[in-house]
């Protein structure tokens, strides 16, 4: 008897038809799991963990003028009256729904994906002031010194004075913001036209009443001196984020305030020594401008006082 003889060419014919059911199994079991909705979700929640792809590219320099076009004001507009620049403003209704779609888009965690990229940097600070008939104003932002728990607007602090506003919320963020300031601090905190504003910008309710109920522990942080122009604030700043620049919640942003509430300079996350100096470069521009204007200078403090509007 014959090898071939103990497997008939039935048995062989079967036996292919065994593997080709096998392979069209594994086939339909791997359609199902593409199909899966369960795998979709789970997939799809990973993409949104890990965000967008992030292609390298070079980072550019800043492109426009940070800002608003109308000047901040301390009057605030009621709900009647946002209702009806809604219904009658078609250019207000357009930015509404603009608005809208783009956060619409927008992942949960797409702040802290987009930090992979440069460090969340979006732009390349200036090395000169942006002029001032270019320059865009400073929205007014409202909210609690750390010392009184007053509440103060940023209208009425930086009218009249060079200053230098930092906008924070996480730890990252103070980081990114004392890499910009220090040099500049060191400097000119003693001239009395040159102040220091720091805004903890907490939009999200629960973060907002937890940064409130440890008041007391930011009091031993940050040093006294700075305490009158630290201010917390919950304010809703969604509609005035791109305008200012401030694509990202998770990095700091600093801005450069002239004394007429326009914003001269800006930067964002990590600060390159480049770019710490053009803020201390620019700050002492202004100043200057701001002494023959004012006929103040770093040695008439006491005089300042008296001359120049009060904070509050």
């Amino acid at each position: 008897m014959s090898f071939l003889s103990q497997y008939p060419v039935r048995s062989l014919a079967r036996y292919q038809q065994h593997l080709l059911g096998l392979r069209h199994s594994f086939s339909s079991t791997s359609g199902r799991r593409k199909d899966d909705p369960n795998l979709d979700s789970q997939e799809g929640l990973q993409r949104e963990i890990e965000g967008p792809e992030i292609k390298p590219g070079v980072l550019g320099p800043l492109a426009r003028p940070l800002g608003v076009t109308e000047r901040p004001t301390t009057i605030l507009k009621t709900r009647t009256q946002k209702v009806k620049e809604l219904i009658t403003d078609s250019d207000a209704r357009m930015a509404h729904r603009r608005h809208l779609i783009k956060e619409v888009g927008k992942g949960y965690y797409y702040d802290m994906n987009m930090t992979r990229k440069h460090g969340g940097k979006t732009w390349i600070a200036p090395k000169a002031l942006i002029r001032e008939d270019k320059a865009l104003y400073l929205p007014n932002i409202k909210g609690k010194s750390i010392d009184t728990s007053e509440e103060k607007n940023t209208t009425t602090m930086c009218y009249g004075r060079v200053t230098v506003l930092a906008m924070l919320g996480t730890r990252m963020s103070e980081v990114h913001v004392k890499g910009f300031v220090d040099p500049t601090n060191e400097r000119y905190a003693s001239h009395p036209l040159y102040q220091f504003v720091q805004v903890n910008l907490q939009e999200n309710m629960l973060k907002s009443l937890l940064v409130k109920i440890f008041i007391s522990s930011l009091r031993g942080v940050i040093p006294a001196a700075q305490h009158p122009t630290y201010l917390v604030s919950s304010q809703n700043m969604e509609y005035v984020r791109d305008a200012l620049g401030m694509t990202n919640s998770k990095v700091g942003y600093v801005f450069l305030i002239d004394e007429n509430l326009k914003i001269r300079w800006g930067g964002c996350a990590d600060a390159t020594p480049e770019e710490a100096m053009a803020l201390e470069t620019c700050t002492g521009v202004l100043l200057k401008r701001a002494e023959k204007t004012t006929g103040l200078h770093a040695g008439n403090k006491k005089q300042s006082e008296k001359q120049m509007p009060p904070i509050e």
